[in-house]
């Protein structure tokens, strides 16, 4: 039971990051000097989906705090800065969106627009930085407990937002190839191929510094699946690189979202059985025994708690996957009424 409750929280936090992520990504592309026109064109595009994509967090939220609820004190506890941030990121995003719609002068869209890119860099980093820190290990306070931020202040950490912030701008950058009008796509496939080498540089960069780190080194039970993850991304965005070239967005678009889904159930394989290493002993960190890690048996609630969850859970999986696939189906196509070249 703990480990189909496990699944699921992975499954709706990976598909909240491949949503969410490209309306994170298409944020992250107003800052690149476009005209007020073009960034009201990227914001039209992803208009109809990001208030959407945001249930999936919520869902992913409420299993963490029922399914889990040792796990949730811990990641509070340990990694507030970073889960923080990454909220914060995800309000200003919405709001931004919301207000810059209003009737207002440019210069208050223009401002908005610049709350809009502060938001989906806080959520990106933060987001990664909650990954990476994972990957790490929170180092115990005097109770036992996960605290303190100095471990979110690691080369290791550092890299981790910094690659999934890269991969964010890829993925924002390869969905407005599916949305903006076909006069457009030259342009921002030739962005978005761009924006590849970026991603993997900053993958490569996390790799190393991960594989240079005892404490990453210490807290992962499984380092045959870390290593595939970064092997699996760089694969991911050369297809993705590929497509672009060859002018095929959906292609281009599934490799993407294989790239930002990817790190979660892997380093969720990696750390298996545990969830959380909680300890700044390496020599500890190996033994799945100790009482510094926190495994998923332990940190799930009880089973007729689990039981009663499921129940409650049942319709929302495919309620979720109903609206999520019919909001595609209504939106589909460019925002010019034409349809892409998907594969």
């Amino acid at each position: 039971m703990e480990l189909a409750w496990y699944a699921l929280l992975g499954l709706f936090f990976a598909t909240y990051l491949v949503l969410g992520g490209y309306d994170y990504g298409v944020g992250l592309l107003l800052a690149r000097g476009a005209t007020p026109e073009a960034r009201r064109a990227a914001l039209n595009a992803v208009g109809p989906f990001f208030l959407g994509n945001e249930v999936w967090l919520v869902a992913a939220v409420g299993i963490l705090f029922g399914a889990f609820p040792t796990l949730e004190g811990e990641l509070l506890s340990g990694c507030y800065p970073a889960v923080l941030g990454a909220l914060a990121g995800v309000v200003l995003v919405t709001a931004g969106v919301q207000l810059r719609s209003r009737p207002q002068s440019a210069a208050a869209r223009a401002g908005w627009d610049r709350v809009v890119v502060a938001g989906s860099v806080l959520a990106a980093l933060g987001w990664g930085a909650l990954l990476g820190a994972l990957l790490q290990g929170v180092p115990p306070s005097g109770d036992g407990h996960a605290a303190g931020v100095g471990h979110l202040l690691t080369p290791f950490v550092a890299a981790a937002a910094l690659a999934l912030l890269a991969l964010v701008a890829v993925h924002g950058a390869t969905f407005l190839t599916l949305r903006l009008p076909a006069a457009d796509l030259p342009s921002v496939a030739r962005l978005a191929r761009g924006l590849v080498p970026v991603a993997l540089t900053a993958v490569a960069a996390a790799t190393v510094l991960g594989l240079l780190s005892d404490r990453v080194r210490a807290a992962v039970a499984r380092p045959a699946v870390a290593v595939l993850l970064p092997l699996a991304l760089v694969a991911a965005l050369l297809v993705a690189r590929a497509a672009l070239r060859r002018g095929r967005a959906g292609l281009a678009f599934a490799a993407t979202s294989v790239a930002l889904a990817l790190p979660v159930p892997l380093v969720g394989a990696a750390l298996w059985p545990r969830v959380l290493v909680s300890t700044t002993d390496p020599a500890a960190a190996r033994q799945l025994t100790d009482a510094a890690v926190l495994t998923v048996a332990d940190a799930a609630a009880s089973g007729p708690t689990l039981t009663l969850l499921g129940w409650l859970a049942l319709p929302l999986v495919p309620a979720l996957l109903g609206f999520q696939a019919m909001c595609w189906w209504v939106f589909r196509g460019r925002t010019d009424g034409r349809a892409p070249v998907y594969w």
